[in-house]
């Protein structure tokens, strides 16, 4: 998985990369056709905003979240994220295994 990581008025250390790809590394194990990542890490007067698309397999996926920590607002996104990537796994798993019954043979007299 591929993580393009922008920062909006704020400067992205070292620590705060590994710290994204660690908590986005999650991600990938629960679902393994993630093919990249774009996330945003913004500071403004409100507080800390993190939001990523996620592209996968069949979707995109979309979270933002906002935080007085940015490190908080990273976790909670990371969460919402692996939440939407769990129900779309889910409904891709139950859509593949569900086959429409057959029709019956009509019988006639």
């Amino acid at each position: 998985m591929q993580i393009n990581l922008t920062g909006h008025h704020i400067d992205l250390t070292d620590s705060m990369k590994a710290y994204v790809n660690e908590k986005f590394a999650k991600l990938e194990r629960h679902f393994d056709q993630v093919s990249d990542t774009h996330v945003i890490l913004t500071v403004d007067k409100q507080g800390h905003k993190a939001e990523a698309t996620v592209h996968m397999s069949g979707n995109n996926v979309f979270a933002d979240c906002t935080s007085d920590d940015m490190y908080a607002a990273i976790d909670s996104l990371v969460d919402k994220l692996d939440r939407q990537v769990k129900k779309h796994k889910e409904k891709l798993k139950n859509h593949l295994h569900h086959k429409p019954a057959e029709p019956q043979p009509i019988e006639e007299d």
